[in-house]
């Protein structure tokens, strides 16, 4: 339309078409820096698109303004009000709109403490304010039954948290492991905030959250420094992929002590192609890894499943009866067996990782 609008002749078509061309691509370049690098990280969505919204009345006020004067003048007067309205009284399901999130608090009918985070829709976290010690998740207490069955009881910790969450392990940790230092990298300001405002972190002993990137906050940590770090950063389903090659898990590899354990969270399902790969790049870096999951016949299931790795040999006796005594019946799997699932899987670099493609989601045709 606006190419018939702007062509007078036949033979400027070219000429017409070429530079409307051109102004559409330098625009559309403009937009997705403009918002990739810096819109998204100061506004929240919302904002970002009545922003917009603002910036297209106005525009559409000049253009009538300069073509006709201001006889349009009622009807788009009409159309801003209305607009307006609508942003004041339309429902928002966000108790928080955070820079990446529509983030919700949903308190447990069932436990007066227990208070749900979900980041677009997405249960995220699970936190009990009065008994840290109370672990909903099934991921969360096999995580608890790994540390348990690889440190001694109520030895402190120096821990690193890739992606915080609701800070749950971390308080876990403070509670039944008093001294214990828990450093966290999450890089959205809005869930940080949250976790103050609405989830008592203030209270927590030994907790510092960093508003970081997980890899750079990995960066900064000194060498040998930690016995323990915990992989569970997400995007929606997925792991970000920066988290996850093996130049990062040489960075988590470099500030674990000799006997240090990393432990990360994932998810996968069908044929588990993102699961394989990523235990593959931990047995690339590490001289030992597991895997701890649900298992269906002799294989893992798919869903939530915790990847383990260290330079010190896992016992998997005493992980399995760690996992049994914390109810997960999940399976731990090593050795061969392992070995075996990971056969063929390629390792992800930073020069290959492509996570999104990898992963497959959820399907009830799964037959799960």
């Amino acid at each position: 339309m606006v190419t018939k609008l702007r062509l007078t002749s036949l033979a400027e078509t070219g000429t017409v078409v070429g530079r409307l061309s051109g102004v559409g691509t330098a625009g559309s370049i403009a937009g997705t820096v403009l918002t990739g690098f810096v819109l998204v990280s100061r506004l929240p969505v919302s904002g970002i698109l009545i922003g917009l919204g603002l910036l297209l009345v106005a525009g559409s006020a000049l253009v009538q303004w300069r073509a006709r004067g201001w006889s349009g003048a009622p009807a788009l007067t009409l159309a801003v009000v209305a607009g307006g309205l609508a942003t004041t009284v339309a429902p928002g399901a966000c108790d928080l709109e955070t820079r990446y999130h529509c983030a919700q608090i949903v308190t447990d009918p069932g436990r007066p403490g227990g208070r749900t985070l979900l980041l677009d829709g997405v249960c995220h976290s699970y936190v009990d304010l009065d008994d840290p010690t109370h672990l909903e998740f099934t991921y969360v207490r096999a995580l608890a039954a790994v540390v348990d069955a690889t440190r001694p009881e109520g030895e402190p910790l120096a821990a690193y948290h890739l992606g915080g969450g609701g800070l749950t392990f971390p308080r876990y940790l403070a509670a039944t492991r008093p001294g214990t230092r828990s450093v966290v990298s999450e890089i959205d300001s809005g869930v940080v905030r949250i976790d103050r405002e609405r989830l008592g972190l203030g209270s927590v002993p030994g907790v510092e959250v960093r508003t970081e990137d997980g890899r750079l906050g990995l960066r900064r940590l000194d060498t040998g420094s930690r016995d323990l770090v915990v992989g569970d950063a997400f995007g929606g389903f997925s792991v970000p992929w920066h988290l996850t090659t093996a130049e990062a898990m040489s960075d988590v590899r470099r500030v674990l002590d000799e006997d240090g354990l990393y432990a990360a969270n994932i998810i996968d399902h069908g044929a588990l192609a993102f699961a394989r790969a990523e235990a593959a790049t931990l047995a690339r870096t590490f001289a030992h890894t597991a895997l701890a999951g649900p298992v269906g016949g002799t294989r893992p299931e798919g869903g939530n499943m915790l990847l383990l790795a260290s330079d010190r040999p896992f016992d998997p006796r005493a992980l399995q009866e760690a996992l049994d005594a914390r109810g997960t019946g999940w399976r731990i799997t090593t050795g061969k067996a392992l070995t075996s699932w990971i056969a063929g899987a390629r390792p992800l670099t930073d020069d290959h990782a492509p996570v999104d493609q990898l992963l497959e989601p959820y399907s009830p045709s799964d037959g799960r």
